[in-house]
């Protein structure tokens, strides 16, 4: 096989940047990365990152998943459109009571999440499926598995991907295409701190105060707990994308974290639900002492086995 070419969304900072920067330096020279990213002024660190990759094995162009002619030119100005390999990586992030979200905001989420996503895809699709092969490996998460309290909108948007990609994925094979889902679960990144930051400043007027309380007082905390004991960094997850991208067999859904795996395993044992739903309200309402045991006890396997 030839030099594959590959195209990022999101590749400004975090995830869609190291993505970007890993298949570019990959080893074997099997890769040539177009990273993409909706405003170019923010081009900065990935150039940096890039270091001699950058304008030989990797380029940068302007592309906004939000607007169908932004994709079209981009696709456009490929050598025969072709995209052998499409990560599809930008997205947004929201955590708070429900009552505190905008329905404008909501659907802003979903745009960019869900029907950025769709628009990619459309285009692609028919030009991979001509050419009877194509690799589409879209950045979900352990939320399109499994919601988290709080996160009922992200995690909405998510299990919309997984749906999609997982109906898309039987007529995709049809053609000789792979689908992958990258699931990561927390990433120490930019895009996280951004979303932490502004739960923190939240204005939690529209709840009541009990709501109020349970966001600020336990879940904001625990969160910072699992995120510095779980929390993975984008070269991690890009190290894991690499590594499907790179399969002979690559699987429709990857989980990038096995200390996370767990918690979505729960989900499987139980096809009532009441498994999962019981065990997360009991760890986060009722047993703080064991929730924070088991979060020792993973941190002790984080630092003796890596997060592999």
């Amino acid at each position: 096989m030839g030099t594959r070419k590959v195209l990022v969304t999101g590749c400004s900072s975090g995830i869609g940047l190291a993505v970007a920067v890993r298949l570019a330096k990959d080893e074997a020279k099997r890769f040539k990365v177009v990273a993409t990213m909706r405003d170019l002024e923010k081009r900065g660190p990935l150039e940096k990152a890039a270091g001699d990759a950058l304008n030989k094995t990797l380029a940068i162009q302007k592309l906004d998943v939000c607007c169908e002619e932004s994709i079209k030119a981009c696709i456009n100005s490929l050598p025969d459109r072709q995209v052998d390999v499409l990560v599809s990586n930008a997205g947004i992030g929201m955590i708070g009571p429900l009552e505190c979200q905008s329905i404008t905001a909501i659907k802003e989420l979903f745009d960019v999440n869900l029907f950025g996503l769709v628009r990619l895809v459309k285009e692609v699709l028919p030009d991979m499926k001509q050419r009877q092969s194509g690799h589409i490996v879209v950045m979900s998460s352990v939320m399109g598995l499994q919601g988290l309290l709080f996160n009922d909108v992200y995690s909405a948007s998510k299990f919309a991907v997984e749906g999609f990609c997982e109906s898309l994925a039987v007529q995709a094979m049809k053609f000789h295409i792979k689908t992958t889902l990258v699931e990561p679960g927390p990433v120490i990144t930019e895009f996280e701190r951004k979303v932490y930051e502004d739960a923190e400043n939240i204005d939690l007027s529209e709840t009541d105060e009990e709501t109020a309380r349970i966001f600020r007082d336990i879940y904001l905390p625990y969160s910072k707990m699992v995120f510095t004991t779980l929390g993975q960094t984008p070269e991690e997850v890009a190290e894991q994308t690499h590594k499907v991208i790179t399969a002979k067999e690559p699987p429709l859904r990857h989980q990038t974290n096995r200390l996370y795996m767990p918690m979505t395993a729960l989900k499987h044992a139980d096809p009532t639900g009441r498994l999962p739903l019981e065990a997360f309200y009991k760890m986060i309402f009722k047993h703080d002492r064991v929730f924070k045991a088991t979060l020792g006890v993973l941190r002790m396997l984080h630092r003796r086995g890596g997060n592999k």
